[in-house]
């Protein structure tokens, strides 16, 4: 049964008694909502914290409603709308930001200023009503959906009847159609699909866009008030939709999850292409009729009539048409999903068995849903976020597992293409023109030379010719250059061209799309009459053949060599789609990275984006409150700068709360380790690091760990490098053996076991997203600092920025906060849950100094014992013990004896016997 907490006029229901962190994270958390501020959450892991989102959030939600409701009632009741009511600014907007008094402007009669002050009280009373009603009309239907399943069910059934009834009918003409024909209709219309539509001018956009724009209108559903919860993996969003589903919310929320067509997709025959460009790209396909083109409905009247026109189009839909994508099918399942909260998992079955898309049905309930959970590339990418039909304005934004958010951004909105795809794709290109001049008009003949040209220039840059074979273009000039975006677009000779309409033209033409449907349909086989264009073609197959990687200008061995192609090599120009699109980034807010890597092939243009804040702004501004939370935050300093204060928000909406940890103070011993066994410092600067002598020590902190340390250790070592030629070094002095009579010792995930010594690197797959709960870490030792690479252009790029743009040289910090986020994930790995208990080991006794320190997550730092020699080290892990679990002893010796072992780790007393010496033995037998 759910537990009723209070803090203070706050009821947070709780499926158990909470921690006490966990009321003063939902207590905080309902502050920072209410005031409409940014909150900086942190929460251990194992402090229960996916639970106090959603108490917290949901308890907030439920009493804005409660509240807001009430408010429309009184305001019904009486007549009277005050002006501040639905006009009222967001929470975080300041009274120099609202809209200024305009009911009476200056020289106004005061006749008329009443009666515009009466006309907008009527006004915003009517849309209290509607609203009112809506509301009322949501909840009444999904309340006719939970009492009425029987006949939705048969419903249901009935549809799927009748669209099997269809299917067999138009399998039957399709049938005919192609007996009488001799060719099948999708033979007659494949010519069709590969040409582009007519592009309009930039200007007379409007037909065309109105057109989509109405027809989106007509299904676009007010949206309530809402919390959108964000994390990196569709794992992580899986298990937090458990954890609502296992909350006092989980039967009245109405919760939506969002996802890639590669997660939803239920067309077997598209799911099983596999690669995610595939998917999209067939999908996009199989239902864009239903949308129809980016032609003119003026031109297509002027044309053809429109008898010939709806013929065409039954074709093309029967042709290209996805079973699941049904508007009355995708409704059903966007209201069926809301009733109860149901994870992606249970989504996809649903659409499987309601014959509905989940990928778009989904996107009938975020209206009416109160909790849209989605990944991170959802919400801070503008056009996916666009896409999914998610509005921010005035909604909540939870972004959790925020730790690596500012990478996340950068890593979105960078785009990377190479010598070998440039060169594919004008290749492709090229021929595309050929083939369909005659039936392109001047407008796509127009961008289609002018993105030639930009492929053209790109390979130039990179020191190569785009009509030579990439593999075998061998550059006299390599190296890495850093440019800014003009530069870039100078040395290029592209400053000329409006990059913006460029861009446009590839979203509103789909050419990617389209040159893909193309090479994809033609690459193998003869598609031009006999003539000098038939060499052409072939060539082309050739070269197609020859940019595949280790292979040179061989034929085609095989029908069935597409399948085996790396994914863009069927949509090269998708990925310089992407880099083009980069490059209209302001030029202070961004670099292009050339690199010349010997070969063309080899080459590349990388453009990296400086200023995460101007994407994330979008979000922050747009949303009433927003929170940012994770298991580690620490140092927070990067998320202020580089996210909030470059997107000029000011430090008093931003809120900063981290919890301790609920073990015990005792359960956790974190030290620092200044001097190892025979004394010698530790220091591993990059110069010291690699000598034996060091070396040599660190196996020696090792071997005296895994004597007195029953459960598993954990030893972090800052690069891949340094790990393999410590490894060698230990295996050439014997140390390894030693280690192993202890200690069985991995170094990879499928090897990890109970009790071993694993060896890691900093960053890997040990440093994330893996738990050493309980006995598999009861001890993590980090080998130094793994500070970044300083001599990186893109980091000294990233810090030259950030000295230019903020106060106070904050790049100069940017290394050492780079170090410390890395260093707190990788030891937050022991500790998972109230009884568990570990002792964490920092060798380098830089970590001693206070600015470290500060940067440790507090519920380490506030426990952290320096130690400058090893003898006091090793004795603090052997004296002290969180619980005295030994059992009691006979006789003193006994007591001596277990007083050896007397460990940080609580041990059976089997262990602890396996562990005696020698000595020990002796002294026993005496």
């Amino acid at each position: 049964m759910a537990d009723q907490i209070q803090e203070g006029s706050i009821h947070f229901p709780f499926p158990y008694t909470p921690y006490s962190i966990q009321k003063d994270f939902m207590a905080e958390l309902y502050r920072v909502l209410e005031a409409g501020k940014i909150g900086i959450f942190e929460s251990p892991t194992g402090t229960g914290k996916s639970l106090s989102l959603i108490c917290g959030a949901l308890s907030w939600l439920r009493d804005f409603e409660r509240k807001k409701q009430q408010e429309e009632a009184r305001l019904l009741d009486t007549g009277i709308a005050p002006s501040n009511h639905l006009e009222e600014p967001p929470p975080h907007m300041s009274t120099s930001q609202e809209v200024p008094d305009t009911s009476k402007p200056a020289g106004e009669p005061d006749w008329i200023a009443q009666f515009v002050q009466k006309k907008e009280e009527k006004d915003k009373i009517d849309r209290l009503r509607d609203e009112q009603v809506r509301r009322k009309k949501r909840e009444g239907h999904l309340q006719q959906i939970r009492h009425n399943a029987h006949l939705k069910y048969a419903a249901k059934r009935m549809r799927q009847e009748e669209e099997e009834m269809e299917r067999l009918l138009r399998l039957s003409k399709e049938m005919l159609a192609a007996a009488g024909s001799g060719q099948p209709e999708e033979e007659l219309g494949r010519e069709e699909d590969l040409v582009l539509a007519e592009y309009d001018s930039d200007e007379e956009k409007k037909t065309v866009s109105g057109v989509l724009e109405e027809d989106d209108e007509d299904l676009e559903e007010e949206h309530v008030t809402k919390i959108y919860y964000c994390s990196r993996t569709h794992s992580q969003l899986m298990q937090f939709v458990h954890e609502v589903q296992k909350s006092p919310f989980g039967k009245e929320t109405r919760l939506i999850t969002l996802g890639s067509r590669q997660n939803l997709c239920v067309n077997e025959e598209v799911k099983r292409l596999g690669s995610v460009h595939l998917i999209n790209d067939r999908c996009l396909e199989m239902q864009k009729n239903k949308h129809g083109t980016y032609q003119s409905c003026e031109a297509i009247s002027e044309k053809k009539n429109k008898e010939e026109e709806k013929a065409k189009k039954r074709k093309t839909e029967t042709r290209t048409s996805c079973p699941f994508y049904n508007y009355e099918q995708m409704q059903f399942l966007g209201d069926e999903v809301l009733v109860e909260v149901k994870d992606i998992e249970q989504l996809v079955a649903l659409g499987k068995e309601a014959r509905a898309c989940p990928y778009y049905g989904s996107r009938f309930a975020v209206p009416s849903a109160q909790l849209v959970v989605l990944p991170y590339q959802m919400l801070l990418h503008a056009a996916t976020r666009h896409a999914a039909g998610i509005k921010l304005q005035g909604q909540v934004v939870i972004i959790d597992e925020a730790h690596n958010l500012i990478d996340s951004i950068t890593s979105i909105h960078s785009a990377e293409v190479s010598g070998s795809q440039l060169c594919q794709a004008h290749s492709q290109l090229s021929q595309y023109m050929e083939r369909y001049r005659k039936l392109l008009k001047a407008k796509n003949l127009m961008y289609i030379k002018q993105i030639l040209y930009l492929l053209e220039k790109f390979v130039t840059v990179l020191g190569g010719n785009v009509k030579q074979n990439p593999n075998t273009q061998n550059l006299f000039q390599t190296g890495t250059e850093l440019k800014t975006i003009n530069d870039f677009l100078f040395q290029s000779q592209i400053d000329n061209i409006n990059l913006f309409k460029v861009q446009r033209y590839f979203e509103k033409s789909m050419v990617s799309r389209k040159l893909f449907g193309f090479t994809k349909e033609y690459g193998g086989v003869s598609i031009l009459p006999p003539s000098k264009e038939q060499s052409k073609l072939t060539g082309f197959q050739h070269f197609l053949q020859s940019l595949k990687p280790g292979t040179g200008a061989a034929p085609s061995s095989s029908s069935g060599e597409d399948e085996s192609q790396p994914p863009w090599l069927g949509s090269p120009l998708m990925q310089i789609e992407s880099f083009l699109a980069a490059l209209t980034t302001a030029n202070q807010d961004g670099r292009v990275i050339v690199s010349r890597q010997g070969s063309l092939s080899q080459s590349s243009l990388r453009f990296l984006l400086l200023n995460p804040s101007v994407h994330f702004a979008q979000v922050v501004k747009e949303c009433r409150a927003m929170i940012i939370a994770g298991g580690t935050m620490q140092p927070v300093a990067d998320f202020r700068e580089q996210l909030l204060q470059c997107a000029g928000i000011g430090t008093e909406r931003v809120v900063e709360f981290s919890c301790g940890h609920v073990i015990p103070p005792d359960n956790i011993l974190p030290i620092v380790l200044c001097s190892g066994p025979s004394n010698q410092q530790l220091e591993f600067i990059y110069q010291k690091r690699e000598l034996p002598q060091m070396m040599d020590e660190i196996g020696r902190i090792l071997c005296n760990l895994c004597n007195v340390v029953p459960g598993g250790v954990v030893c972090f070592f800052p690069s891949y490098e340094y790990l393999y030629k410590v490894q060698a070094h230990w295996e050439q002095s014997g140390l390894l053996t030693r280690l192993a009579v202890k200690k069985k010792r991995c170094s990879q995930v499928k090897g990890v076991m109970t009790g071993a010594l694993l060896l890691s690197v900093v960053g890997g797959k040990m440093s994330e997203g893996i738990n050493f709960s309980d006995d598999l870490g009861r001890c993590v030792v980090m080998v130094g600092m793994p500070y970044p690479n300083i001599k990186s252009l893109e980091l000294q790029e990233k810090m030259a920025y950030l000295d230019q743009t903020l106060p106070n040289s904050p790049g100069k910090s940017l290394i050492e906060n780079l170090c410390m986020k890395a260093v707190n994930q990788s030891i937050g790995r022991a500790i998972r849950h109230q009884q568990d208990f570990a002792s964490i080991l920092l060798l380098d006794q830089r970590y001693s100094r206070p600015s470290i320190l500060a940067k440790l997550p507090s519920w380490i730092r506030d426990q952290v014992e320096i130690k400058a020699t090893f003898g006091p080290a090793f004795a603090a892990l052997r004296k002290v013990s969180p619980l005295p679990l030994f059992p009691p002893c006979n006789t003193s010796l006994e007591q001596k004896i277990l007083k050896d072992f007397w460990y940080v780790f609580p041990v059976s007393p089997g262990e602890i016997w396996s562990f005696l010496t020698d000595e020990h033995h002796s002294l026993l037998h005496a």
